[in-house]
């Protein structure tokens, strides 16, 4: 018998089903930034850090920023790396260890674009910045999506720079035709 190869996921979105639990998680978007059979990363798209200001950021990192990228929100990314910056972002990609998430999209965590993007240069307007990042060890991400905790789809550029925050779990269930208040929580198999 042939062994089955892993199905990755980067370059998805995970829709976290409404009975997901877990506060860190509970009716997020999650865009899986790299997958392979170590684990898997990603950036929750749709969490405003409630504390924490771009403008802080920039004062603790000694960056010149101008009036409109103090503005800038900073996102909850995850439960992971909760010091660690992370940008997802449009082009250019020519970022000092910008990793290619889609043709579309990448992740980057270095100070270079962290600059542009404070001085409004660069990847003005296509860019989320998350402070932690998601993270699944071994199969823990193949796990709990047989165990229906996750609906997957295609990143969308869309609802990452253009969706108001407060609808993109709602945008991403429509996204891939579902309806999130037809929804059970109940699971189970044919």
């Amino acid at each position: 018998m042939e062994a089955s190869t892993p199905s990755y996921l980067k370059g998805q979105m995970l829709m976290a089903m409404p009975n997901l639990a877990d506060p860190n998680f509970s009716k997020t978007v999650t865009c899986i930034c790299e997958h392979t059979d170590a684990g898997a990363l990603g950036i929750v798209i749709n969490r405003i850090h409630p504390f924490i200001s771009a403008k802080e950021i920039f004062k603790e990192l000694k960056i010149d920023y101008t009036v409109k990228a103090e503005s800038i929100h900073i996102f909850v990314g995850g439960p992971v790396h909760v010091g660690e910056l992370f940008i997802l972002h449009g082009p250019p990609f020519h970022w000092k260890g910008c990793v290619t998430v889609t043709p579309t999209l990448a992740l980057s965590n270095t100070r270079d674009i962290l600059e542009s993007i404070a001085r409004g240069e660069g990847v003005v307007g296509s860019f989320l910045i998350a402070l932690g990042c998601a993270g699944w060890g071994r199969l823990q991400l193949e796990s709990e999506i047989s165990e229906n905790a996750w609906l997957t789809g295609p990143v969308s550029d869309e609802l990452l720079f253009d969706v108001p925050v407060e609808s993109r779990w709602e945008r991403a269930m429509e996204l891939i035709g579902i309806d999130p208040m037809k929804l059970t929580n109940a699971t189970g198999s044919a």
